[in-house]
């Protein structure tokens, strides 16, 4: 393996011709597929981010509502119209008129569904006029997806009409259509000035750092080739329909990458730069460089590809659809950073240098005075700074206590849209629960026209706690075995109350239907609370079990890295214990201090995906130069050697990485502040806190320990006579049982996936029940993951390799997947039958 990964370094770093023809291709790489692929906002979904998951209720509901009812593929605008003054009434009522008129005539937009006012629906004006008469709304569906630009210009043009018939009244248009546009807009705003102030900042501290100016450019042009190819294949598989991407994660994907980028070339050329110092030949020095740093930097990359992608067992649109697309920009900046990168300063030769010359650069190398006393002050007393550390976490972690969510999506807006002011005035003038109403829907065997149960469930509705208001008449399905009740609640729609309110009203209303005689019957409500109810309920399912997922997958790349069982654990507590300091810290901050309603509600799973991921880089850097420091030093003295040589380039790397997420600040959206403002924070803990103080700490004070179940082997003088001592009988036998164990764990993995297979398939017999499914799908899973464990624990005995590790650890994971592939080809092609409909329950006996 080492000499075809030899031979593949001189291929691409042999010479500056070689160099020449690797920067060439990444160049004509990028310039091809910007050619082909569409705009990457062209193909965003900003629509599908904030909605629950398609298989939950408020989904259903909402399907049954366009389904069912008119206008059923139509988003409403809501015009708000108010007068001011004695008249303000007559006012409102002429404005009313005139707008009415002008979004009903022949110059209206064509995206126009139907115009709900008191001029075109009198009937209507107890829900459209406020109780001072001075107030008014006009509903007008439009046709087309939120997302598309057609439809935002439509909105636009209303807004247009409105104000221009408005006269002396103030009008604003909201609702969702309103929200959705003004969305896009502040979104859409914020991008360039956020580019240009990332590429600033990162240049500004890279010539601080390099002291020169090519050397400055170098990883800001591997991170614009990364990013440009990114954006292509992104664009070109989101058009594909194969990944989603949003303008939040577009957002995040330009910091991610500078961040991240100018880590890896941080890294990359300070070995660079060490290597010069016993190396002349720079093509040498450049090849030794990326040999020695290859292990760490791709273990930092696997960590954030595969914590991307553990996003994928979430069922929340918002973070499902995240991981994928920022996935691919990292794999790809790893790609550059290990070819175009090195390529690109052999091809810029000493130049890249200048003015203070390559010799100069590499006595830099050899690490700065501060990093010596924080090793003495470690060395000292490591007790005493592991205390500190964590006590300070420990008090920043207390934030926490003022906790709380927000779902609410013009709270998120750190800038004035015309939809937020018109959702105040609506929220002043009809009640809170006006902005956003929804639609209880009833569904049963019986027609439900003819019977009590309409008005039994109307009663039960106006009665039940929290509802301000009951629409007159629930609207039918076409076959009458479907109501639709609008409902109003009493509390702010995307409040927690509001919330926490879906459930029992649900309940309600199945009850009163029974109770009325409806047979089969099934409660389902539309709308914004619904949703917001759904999505909470989802993000705290798949906040639980990403954490966990990117614990499993950070501690098994640190296992596979270290061979240890023991550090991996250690060093996943510091993290945890950052996360928890970081997220309390900004709690405060924006809850207490700015005055935030409450955190976004998937700021923390993005806060700790990413602050794992990305902090416990500085953590592989550190550990990884300690393995390799042990091999002249006793552990005391490694651990000071690594803290020392990497201390100025990892602090350097977190301090752009922590600036560049500070840019996401800049903009006007809550939850990319929160973000931004909690990344920068928790990365600078993890730089200046977490990995020079605690980490080196708990290293010393565990000695000998710190990589258990391995144990450093301490440098001696060889002696003529010494004989390598073979291993011992004790533990040869026990790694004759650990092999004995993994060959059977194997053998049962095997023959319960066997088993599964084969139960899969005879469920489908008719009247035959999944006992069998579920006994070896759970015998399965237990044996998949002790074949798992014990795959990293023979690899750490046997010093296995991260490659054969990992090879023989996804063996077990092949067949299952292939099944699943499998069974959703044979269903969608008809070689499989449909699951069968749940059997109807039998009607209560009379």
């Amino acid at each position: 393996m080492k000499p075809m990964y030899s031979r593949a370094l001189r291929g691409l770093l042999g010479s500056r011709k070689h160099a020449a023809v690797v920067v060439a291709f990444w160049v004509l790489l990028a310039g091809l597929l910007a050619g082909i692929a569409p705009a990457l906002e062209s193909v965003e979904d900003n629509a599908s981010a904030n909605l629950p998951p398609a298989a939950s209720d408020s989904m259903k509901a909402r399907e049954l509502v366009r389904a069912r009812t008119p206008d059923r593929d139509a988003t409403p605008a809501v015009v708000v119209v108010r007068g001011e003054g004695a008249d303000a009434a007559e006012r409102t009522r002429e404005a009313v008129a005139r707008i009415t008129s002008a979004l009903t005539g022949p110059d209206r937009p064509d995206r126009i569904v139907d115009v709900v006012s008191t001029v075109t629906t009198p009937g209507a004006a107890p829900e459209l006029v406020s109780r001072d008469r001075d107030t008014q709304l006009i509903v007008v569906p439009l046709s087309g997806s939120p997302s598309d630009e057609p439809f935002r210009n439509a909105v636009d043009e209303v807004r247009a009409l409105a104000s221009d018939r408005a006269g002396p009244t103030d009008v604003a248009v909201t609702g969702p259509a309103g929200i959705a546009t003004d969305t896009v807009k502040v979104f859409g705003g914020g991008d360039r000035t956020m580019l240009l102030a990332t590429v600033l900042l990162v240049l500004v501290v890279l010539l601080a750092i390099y002291r020169s100016p090519l050397m400055a450019l170098v990883p800001l042009l591997a991170v614009g080739v990364a990013m440009r190819v990114s954006e292509a294949i992104g664009a070109l598989l989101a058009d594909a329909g194969i990944v989603t991407v949003s303008s939040q994660t577009a957002s995040i994907m330009t910091v991610l990458l500078f961040g991240v980028g100018t880590d890896y070339a941080l890294i990359i050329t300070a070995r660079y730069r060490e290597a010069l110092l016993d190396e002349p030949d720079r093509p040498r020095a450049m090849r030794t460089a990326v040999r020695r740093t290859a292990e760490s930097v791709l273990a930092s990359a696997s960590t954030v590809v595969l914590a991307m992608f553990a996003l994928l067992a979430a069922v929340s649109p918002a973070l499902r659809g995240f991981g994928p697309y920022l996935a691919l920009g990292v794999a790809v900046m790893a790609l550059v950073a290990f070819t175009f990168l090195p390529a690109l300063v052999l091809l810029l030769g000493g130049g890249v240098f200048w003015p203070g010359g390559a010799g100069r650069a590499a006595e830099r190398g050899r690490g700065a005075g501060v990093w010596h006393r924080v090793a003495a002050l470690v060395a000292r007393a490591p007790a005493r700074v592991a205390a500190a550390v964590v006590a300070l976490l420990v008090v920043m972690s207390a934030g926490l206590l003022g906790y709380q969510e927000s779902f609410d999506p013009l709270s998120g807006f750190r800038a004035a849209t015309e939809s937020e002011r018109g959702q105040r005035v609506v929220r002043e003038e009809f009640g809170p629960g006006e902005i956003a109403p929804g639609t209880v829907v009833v569904r049963s065997r019986d027609d439900l026209r003819a019977g009590p149960v309409p008005d039994a469930v109307t009663a039960a509705l106006a009665g039940a706690d929290g509802v301000a208001r009951v629409g007159e008449r629930p609207r039918f399905g076409e076959d009458g075995r479907t109501a639709f009740h609008e409902v109003v609640l009493a509390h702010d729609p995307y409040g927690t109350e509001a919330l926490d309110a879906i459930g029992p009203l649900k309940e309600t209303v199945r009850a009163a239907a029974e109770t009325a005689g409806a047979r089969d019957v099934t409660v389902l409500v539309a709308g914004e609370t619904a949703q917001s109810a759904d999505i909470r309920a989802a993000l705290d399912r798949d906040t639980v079990l990403v954490a966990l997922l990117v614990l499993a997958v950070v501690t098994a790349v640190l296992v596979l890295l270290l061979r240890s069982l023991l550090a991996p654990l250690y060093l996943m507590a510091t993290l945890v214990l950052s996360f928890l300091a970081t997220l309390g810290a900004t709690t405060f901050l924006t809850l207490t201090v700015l005055g935030d309603e409450g955190i976004g509600n998937r700021v923390t799973a993005y806060v700790f995906v990413f602050l794992v991921a990305l902090g416990v880089d500085y953590n592989i850097f550190i550990m990884s130069r300690f393995k390799q420091e042990l091999r002249t030093l006793p552990p005391a003295e490694a651990i000071g050697a690594a803290l020392t040589r990497t201390g100025g380039v990892v602090s350097s790397a977190g301090l752009i990485l922590a600036a560049t997420f500070a840019v996401l600040t800049t903009q006007p959206i809550r939850e990319l502040f929160q973000f931004g403002f909690a990344m920068a924070l928790g990365i600078l803990l993890d730089t200046f806190l977490v990995r020079p103080l605690l980490v080196p700490a708990l290293v010393r004070l565990l000695g000998d320990r710190a990589l258990w179940p391995a144990r450093p082997e301490h440098p001696t003088k060889p002696t003529p006579s010494s004989v390598p001592a073979g291993p011992s009988a004790g533990s040869a036998a026990r790694t004759g049982l650990l092999l004995r164990a993994f060959t059977w764990i194997a053998v049962v993995e095997a023959c319960t996936w066997a088993g599964l297979l084969i139960g899969m398939y005879v469920k489908y017999v008719p009247e035959t029940t999944e006992l069998g499914v579920r006994v070896f799908g759970a015998l399965h899973g237990a044996a998949f993951v002790a074949y798992v464990l014990l795959t990293l624990l023979v690899a750490v005995r046997l010093k296995w390799g991260p490659g054969r590790t990992t090879l023989l650890a996804l063996l077990a994971a092949v067949p299952p997947f292939a099944t699943v592939a499998f069974e959703l080809w044979a269903r969608r092609t008809g070689r499989l039958p449909a699951k069968p409909a749940p059997a109807p329950r039998p009607a209560p006996a009379p």
